[in-house]
């Protein structure tokens, strides 16, 4: 995949410069969308990293997971997520743990989220619905299903990376793997078939079952 061309721009650091993807102005059936009802575009391609070396690190640089033209769905709640206009087109500046993933292509859709690559220590779930009973047995108290909270692991990151060790550190789940996680938790994502897929750091999953 060639990357897109490079705006006179170098991100720092743990920093990731990349190109905005398009919103989107058509719903699945081909309605037109008012600016105002347009999905936030959370996806884009990188355009160039930073190096990973942090200010006052000891331990060397923190890997970057990604390269030029890779695309990726990222969260916009980061702290250091910055807008950017270069060459007329729309770009965000963001550190390499706020994206989620990476997609299949360049211009991925929703229903391209099967094939999410989860980065570091995230883990991408398939939904089950709410349940007062899990697939393991759990009873889930009447609390607990204002969201579903069971589901299971399609596909995991490489691991966290830990600073001070210099290493990531496995994840301890895997693909298969049938798990409850924090109620809040994660980045919702959904196919246009209705199928529900969640994002989360695998610190918010509580258990197996």
């Amino acid at each position: 995949m060639s990357a897109p061309p490079s705006p006179q721009l170098t991100p720092t650091g743990d920093y990731v410069l990349a190109k905005v993807a398009a919103a989107e102005t058509k719903t699945a059936a081909g309605v037109m969308l008012p600016t105002s009802a347009q999905r936030m575009p959370t996806s884009g391609d990188v355009v160039s990293t930073g190096d990973g070396n942090l200010p006052g690190s000891t331990s060397g640089p923190v890997p970057i997971e990604l390269k030029a033209g890779d695309t990726i769905l990222y969260s916009k709640f980061g702290l250091g997520c910055t807008d950017l206009l270069l060459g007329g087109d729309t770009h965000i500046l963001l550190r390499a743990a706020d994206v989620i993933g990476t997609m299949p292509r360049t211009g991925a859709r929703a229903e391209d989220v099967p094939e999410l690559k989860p980065l570091g220590d995230r883990v991408l779930l398939r939904v089950q619905e709410s349940a007062s009973v899990t697939a393991g047995g759990v009873v889930l108290p009447e609390s607990a299903k204002e969201r579903p909270m069971a589901g299971e692991v399609v596909r995991t990151g490489p691991g966290k990376w830990d600073e001070e060790a210099g290493e990531r550190v496995a994840p301890k789940v895997r693909a298969g793997d049938r798990v409850l996680y924090f109620k809040y938790a994660g980045d919702a994502l959904e196919t246009p078939a209705g199928e529900k897929f969640t994002v989360v750091h695998e610190s918010d999953i509580l258990c197996k079952t």
